[in-house]
């Protein structure tokens, strides 16, 4: 949203460069790491609705733009010149060394110092949660068993209000939803994600695992555990970002 030129440079320009290479050397597969995001939102209350392989693309913002303009060069890229790649879209990642500017970090690590929980808008979007590791399996699955020139969605059936997702953190750490604290909504912010898996599992038998009762809490605790790791980064430049981010939006 600040600068959405850095995406269109990378998300597009280098996935041409990426690709390029794999052209160059003759890599076996190039797989392309997407999100749910190109294909937009759907309302809150057609709780019915999914995102499929087959939902036209609809993208709400700079940067899912960029990611949709690099799926649609991807398969470019094997219909011009028989690159072998997959594409697979994902919901909301989540777990260990998930980056503290994202929900779920920032909400840990917010309240772990009783410092305000930033909540865009009225924290009724609804996003589909996926532990990562059930993804790194679903991406291991394509490269080992997948169809070249195909598209896979990758969703964790365990959608989750973002308010309700910040209220679990706080009961979990023992914290008062007082420290919730409503900002400006984010410029474009979609309302609903959910994601259809059904392709996955019925050609290559993925399923996630984790249920997001049982991977929160271990996400909890492992940001309770490396301390070490995220303390270093919410310092310095980190902070003007955030200032930037949720500061101005009270």
């Amino acid at each position: 949203i600040e600068n959405p030129a850095i995406f269109l440079e990378t998300n597009i320009m280098g996935t041409a460069v990426l690709m390029d290479a794999c052209r160059k050397y003759g890599i076996q597969r190039y797989h392309q790491v997407s999100t749910d995001e190109v294909y937009g939102d759907l309302p809150l209350d057609r709780p019915d609705l999914f995102f499929t392989e087959t939902t036209p693309i609809h993208t709400s913002s700079p940067y899912s733009s960029s990611k949709a303009s690099a799926d649609l060069l991807v398969l470019a890229y094997h219909r011009t010149y028989g690159l072998p790649v997959t594409i697979s879209r994902c919901s909301n990642n989540y777990g260990p060394y998930h980056f503290p500017e994202k929900l779920i970090p920032l909400m840990i690590i917010n309240a772990l110092h009783d410092k305000p929980l930033p909540v865009y808008g009225d924290g009724l979007n609804v996003r589909d949660w996926l532990y990562v590791e059930d993804h790194c399996r679903a991406i291991d699955l394509i490269l080992q068993k997948g169809h070249v020139g195909e598209v896979y969605n990758i969703g964790g059936h365990n959608e989750m209000r973002n308010i309700d997702i910040v209220k679990l953190i706080c009961k979990e750490l023992g914290k008062p939803e007082s420290l919730i604290h409503h900002v400006t909504d984010r410029k474009g912010h979609d309302r609903r994600y959910a994601i259809d898996p059904t392709k996955i599992h019925k050609e290559l038998g993925w399923l996630p695992e984790t249920k997001f009762a049982d991977g929160i809490k271990k996400t909890i605790q492992w940001y309770l555990d490396h301390e070490d790791w995220w303390q270093p980064i919410i310092s310095g430049e980190y902070q003007q970002y955030y200032q930037k981010m949720y500061g101005s939006r009270g």
